[in-house]
């Protein structure tokens, strides 16, 4: 596999630059603010949480928490990774064979697409930037062959925010079920729409060959936790995943889990003020690129903490997201990060985050930096 060029960029840059301007999350919180949320009895079995091993599914409380944020799933229907990207990695070792072909939306995250790469061939589909991102379903439909085993989604995506349009998340379950392939969705942003009747279903929870991903990472705001799922009605399936897991995490974290029950229980108070959050911050990014109009190209994303802006100005967009950290501190995401070994890159453009709560400060450096540089 080609290197995780993600993850190798924000471990030089992420812990480093003074304005984080490209995180993926939303704004965190400490253990005692999540534990002030539990109940006397939940911050008990917190502290009095024995640091052994857990289940390899995960903690059977934890399992119902996550499946009551679905729709008629049940416990068993839910296997627990040490954050989304091992579900990411066990779910594509587990389903695809050299034989077999899929299918991934681009942009994306990169696991999405170099995960199977490396077991079988893959085609991409562009989002198409001008209409506000969509899903062109003719071509989709297009690309499945006899062999494709899966497809891979991504909504609310990232990098571009963007939310499939339900008449077309519909069609798309039609063509997964005609053709029998394996659906994977990663839906870690589901929750924080900017218009919650924009909010897909989970796709776990309306087709039987369908895994849904999510994480308490993005839309929870909770990454230290290290706890993500796959939710599944192919129980056979599930148990495939759990015997791959014991090569890696074999269990997660005891005291993560707990925590992550206690935040699950207090999911609408956490969902509702992180909406609230990014709605504000979109708001205020808004206003700042208006500024600008001659520079950037802004769409306001459907979902999730990111967007995708268009640089318009002098030079590529990587020397602009370069010469912006090295002079001002303000770390942006560069196309390069964005590589594709489906599709071409769209060069123009960068990542923006717009979770954290000090926007404001990023952006009067950004500012600065623009007026004095153009």
């Amino acid at each position: 596999m080609r290197n995780f060029s993600l993850e190798t960029f924000f471990s030089d840059w992420e812990f480093k630059a003074r304005y984080h301007m490209t995180a993926s999350d939303i704004q965190s919180m400490t253990i005692n603010e999540l534990l002030a949320m539990a109940s006397e009895e939940d911050r008990e079995m917190f502290y009095d949480l024995p640091l052994s091993y857990t289940e390899t599914f995960g903690h059977p409380m934890l399992r119902q928490e996550i499946a009551n944020t679905y729709n008629g799933l049940t416990p068993e229907d839910i296997l627990c990774f040490a954050g989304a990207e091992e579900g990411v990695y066990v779910a594509m070792r587990v389903l695809l064979e050299p034989r077999d072909h899929a299918i991934v939306v681009v942009p994306n995250y990169q696991a999405a697409e170099t995960l199977p790469l490396d077991i079988c061939e893959v085609t991409g589909v562009p989002l198409d930037p001008d209409d506000n991102w969509s899903l062109d379903m003719d071509a989709l439909e297009k690309a499945i062959r006899p062999n494709t085993k899966l497809i891979s989604i991504n909504f609310p995506n990232n990098p571009t925010g963007a939310i499939l349009k339900r008449s077309s998340f519909d069609c798309l379950i039609e063509l997964c079920r005609a053709h029998d392939i394996y659906l994977f969705s990663d839906e870690v942003y589901r929750g924080v729409e900017r218009d919650e009747s924009l909010r897909l279903p989970h796709a776990a929870d309306v087709y039987e060959k369908a895994l849904s991903l999510n994480v308490m990472s993005k839309a929870y705001g909770l990454p230290g936790l290290r706890i993500g799922w796959i939710a599944c009605q192919d129980r056979d399936l599930l148990k495939q995943m759990e015997c791959y897991k014991h090569y890696l995490s074999i269990c997660n974290s005891g005291p993560s889990e707990w925590l992550s029950i206690i935040a699950l229980r207090a999911r609408e108070q956490i969902l509702a003020t992180n909406r609230k959050l990014v709605k504000e911050n979109a708001n205020k990014l808004t206003e700042f690129f208006d500024e600008f109009p001659d520079l950037f190209d802004w769409q306001v994303p459907d979902g999730g903490c990111v967007g995708f802006p268009a640089y318009k100005g002098q030079g590529t967009t990587d020397d602009f997201c370069e010469d912006l950290i090295n002079k001002s501190g303000v770390l942006l995401l560069p196309p390069r990060i964005y590589k594709s070994d489906l599709l071409p890159v769209i060069w123009n453009r960068f990542r923006v985050g717009f979770g954290r709560k000090n926007i404001d400060e990023g952006l009067a450096v950004f500012r600065a930096y623009l007026k004095s540089n153009t």
